[in-house]
């Protein structure tokens, strides 16, 4: 042990006053002391038997060289993946069909809001010689359109593809229709479709891009068309996805999904739309896609109270983490797929809706935390927040499934003005930590304080 401390670093010519603070060059490396074959080996304290020795020119310039080939090779491997991924992506559009874009000759687009007239947009111009018939109820949108190819109430500076048409007909508009959009309001479609009915083929597809859940009833679209068209065979797809009208209108980049218990149908709506600026994936689930895309609504007003409440982006991290789990809770025990709600339907749509201020539910949860009155907020709007009417039929969807939302209850009582947003987050925070958490994980039982 003693001849150890005589061996360098701790010999006499290496005595440890010698030892001052030094900047390591840049061209130096570590590199072990020699010592002599016969010496004890040294008690090691961290690199105290390491040596700076400046590393010598060649050895330089050949470390940079090596960094050099490596960046090379790095950059080529990463070219060599971008490519392939072209490749692929060009084999498969020269295989995607187009024979249903081809064929279809007229697209009816029920509702002339801002979604409806988005859409209607869009698939005009996939095919200038399709005909896209947008049924309105407000005359005046409707000459606006028809004359100067502008939404006056909701695009009054994005005009419209030519071949777009307006109509308040609806015999007219449906007439002679290949696909059939619905963007009328939810609580709305149920008396609106009973009184155009007559006019519907019994073979024309519906694709729904109404989000939410029917007041009293609690239905979804998927059950409010074929009740309200009175044909239980009406062929019927939803389309959802993290997708804001006004980028559609200004054809931004945006993916979205077709779900439809018929696949060819998912398949056929994914060719009329999928476009440079527009990915649709397809799906089966039409069940936790509609749900979904209701129940983000309710949690995009929490997420909105928490932003006017000034509480910060800790809690708004929690509270739509919560939000998502309840969502997944109820849409899984309604029959939908976890994977459904993890994909675009799912948490895409929340985050955009939760996080982004063109969400008018997320508006109406701002200003409702702000102080405002809930019905001075919605007598200031032109268009419907979803979420207001659904909240209240997802507290007695998760009644009848036997699953317990609390930060979804909370919005539904602010809403009925049975409590104050301040007061809701105060109760929020005070439910129990551990055995009532234990018990939403697993729903295992009925009781708030088990």
């Amino acid at each position: 042990m003693a001849a150890s401390l005589f061996v360098p670093p701790f010999s006499p010519n290496n005595c440890l006053s010698s030892f001052l603070p030094f900047r390591p060059n840049p061209n130096s490396y570590f590199l072990p002391l020699p010592r002599s074959a016969t010496a004890a080996p040294p008690i090691c304290l961290c690199a105290a038997d390491d040596f700076i020795v400046p590393l010598p020119p060649q050895l330089t310039a050949d470390a940079s060289q090596e960094h050099n080939e490596r960046t090379t090779d790095r950059r080529k491997v990463v070219r060599v993946a971008w490519e392939k991924l072209l490749r692929w992506s060009r084999s498969l559009r020269s295989k995607a069909k187009t024979d249903v874009l081809e064929r279809t000759k007229k697209v009816v687009v029920l509702g002339g809001g801002s979604f409806g007239t988005a859409m209607a947009a869009h698939v005009a111009d996939r095919k200038s010689q399709l005909q896209v018939n947008l049924l309105v109820r407000d005359a005046q949108v409707c000459q606006s359109i028809n004359q100067t190819h502008l939404n006056c109430k909701y695009f009054p500076t994005h005009k419209l593809p030519e071949n777009v048409v307006a109509t308040t007909d609806a015999r007219e508009a449906l007439q002679g229709a290949d696909f059939c959009f619905h963007a009328v309001p939810v609580q709305f479609s149920a008396s609106f479709l009973e009184g155009i009915a007559e006019f519907v083929h019994p073979t024309l597809p519906f694709i729904s891009l109404s989000k939410g859940l029917e007041l009293n009833t609690y239905r979804m679209m998927s059950q409010i068309i074929p009740r309200a068209l009175r044909n239980p065979r009406q062929p019927y797809v939803v389309l959802s996805g993290p997708s804001f009208s006004l980028e559609l209108m200004n054809k931004l980049p945006t993916a979205m999904v077709v779900a439809s218990k018929d696949k060819k149908m998912a398949n056929a709506v994914q060719q009329l739309l999928a476009s440079r600026n527009m990915r649709i994936n397809t799906s089966s689930d039409v069940t936790g896609v509609e749900i979904a895309g209701a129940l983000k609504n309710v949690l995009a007003i929490a997420a909105g109270i928490v932003e006017g409440l000034n509480l910060g982006n800790n809690s708004m991290a929690a509270l739509v983490t919560q939000g998502c789990s309840e969502i997944r809770w109820l849409a899984t025990k309604m029959g939908a797929k976890s994977t459904t709600l993890t994909g675009l339907s799912g948490n895409g749509d929340i985050m955009l809706t939760c996080f982004v201020n063109l969400s008018r539910n997320r508006r109406v949860g701002v200003r409702l935390g702000s102080g405002e009155k809930l019905d001075d907020i919605l007598s200031s709007m032109n268009q419907v927040a979803e979420g207001i009417s659904t909240a209240g039929a997802v507290i007695a969807l998760a009644q009848k499934y036997k699953v317990k939302l609390p930060v979804l209850t909370a919005v539904a009582r602010i809403v009925d003005n049975e409590l104050t947003p301040t007061k809701a987050v105060y109760e929020l925070m005070n439910l129990p930590q551990v055995g009532w958490l234990v018990c939403l994980l697993v729903n295992c039982c009925e009781r708030w304080d088990c």
